[in-house]
């Protein structure tokens, strides 16, 4: 099994709070700061997703939409799991799923901006327009957080190049412009 970047990147960069176990890069002409304990749980996160990705073939056409997808859902879980519980969002994909940068930037649109009804329930001693601002800035960090995991992730695998960075930006471009669409419609309709 070939090395992942992640485990030795992780392995051989010490955090400022814990004693370092492992041996200093060969070779290396600085040595590079010490990772956080955040930067260093992203790393086992990536490692975490990167793993449960193994029986994918990335070097298939559209296999990186899908992993952002996955990031990108599983970030904004995180972003509103203390809102509205555990594995709010779920997506399972199969084989014939869509996952051109249209339909994964709609299904992220769809799934994450369909919980604003139950997010306004668990803050409502907000005003309208507060719940709709406060709930963006949760999914937006969710989704900013899931794409840059999903960057992070076939960058080490060294196929964040042409069409795959292209698409993964195209995505990004249309979930942006997907939810200021939402925050329109819900103005509107105030």
């Amino acid at each position: 099994m070939p090395t992942n970047p992640l485990n030795s990147a992780s392995a051989s960069t010490p955090s400022a709070s814990t004693p370092s176990t492992s041996t200093p890069s060969v070779g290396s002409a600085s040595t590079p700061a010490p990772l956080s304990e955040s930067q260093i749980s992203q790393r086992q996160f990536n490692k975490a997703i990167l793993e449960s990705q193994q029986s994918v073939s990335i070097g298939t056409k559209d296999q990186p939409q899908a992993l952002l997808l996955k990031a990108a859902i599983e970030a904004i879980n995180e972003q509103l799991a203390p809102y509205l519980g555990e594995d709010s969002l779920s997506v399972t994909l199969d084989n014939n799923t869509d996952v051109s940068p249209e339909a994964t930037a709609s299904r992220i649109v769809s799934q994450s901006t369909a919980f604003f009804g139950a997010f306004q329930n668990s803050n409502d001693t907000l005003g309208f327009e507060q719940q709709l601002e406060k709930f963006l800035q949760v999914i937006g960090g969710g989704i900013d957080q899931g794409f840059s995991e999903a960057r992070d992730i076939l960058d080490s695998l060294q196929v964040l190049e042409g069409d795959v960075a292209s698409n993964i930006n195209k995505t990004y471009d249309l979930v942006q412009a997907g939810l200021a669409s939402f925050q329109e419609q819900q103005l509107l309709n105030a």
